[in-house]
């Protein structure tokens, strides 16, 4: 269930007018690593591989979005980054992509 709730953000970035393609590929292309990773974690802490994936859900959707919002924006940032709080020592690779992600929607222009 994660990993097609994951490929339907793929899909929405995809098919998404507003972002650059330069953007969009690397986005494609963390939105892989976060499924495996994500995957990886479903198997001991589904909850909380849920909520990753909810959080970049939110994030991709508000940075696509025809009339961008900077303060809801920010704040599924801060959900996303609050997502993985405390999974660094246990999912180091799973916190690594997510904070790439940020980092990618946040260089987005937004």
């Amino acid at each position: 269930m994660i990993q097609e709730h994951i490929d339907r953000i793929s899909t929405k970035v995809q098919e998404s007018q507003s972002l650059a393609e330069p953007g969009k590929a690397e986005l494609l292309a963390l939105l892989e690593q976060l499924k495996a990773e994500v995957g990886m974690l479903s198997e001991t802490r589904e909850a909380e591989a849920m909520r990753v994936a909810r959080s970049v859900d939110a994030s991709a959707d508000e940075s696509i979005r025809g009339e961008r919002q900077p303060e809801q924006f920010e704040g599924a940032l801060g959900e996303l980054n609050a997502s993985v709080d405390g999974l660094e020592a246990t999912h180091p690779k799973l916190v690594e992509t997510v904070n790439r992600i940020a980092v990618t929607l946040s260089n987005m222009g937004i």
